[in-house]
């Protein structure tokens, strides 16, 4: 479990590296947000190096989700 500020900088990353994906695409949200919460769990935390992750997540996502 993350504390309140962590929370809001993963949901905030999230949200600005997909804000081109539907909410609706589920599928592609969650791969990115899979990746972002890896590098979080690697004890990474810089806002700028999580939405590289998404952005590389995103980019790589499996082209089904897209």
């Amino acid at each position: 479990m993350f504390d309140p500020a962590t929370t809001a900088l993963l949901r905030a990353v999230l949200d600005e590296v997909c804000e081109n994906i539907s909410r609706a695409e589920t599928g592609t949200r969650t791969h990115v947000a899979s990746r972002i919460l890896e590098a979080v769990t690697r004890g990474d935390i810089s806002p700028d190096h999580l939405k590289q992750v998404g952005r590389e997540a995103l980019s790589d996502a499996p082209t089904m989700w897209r």
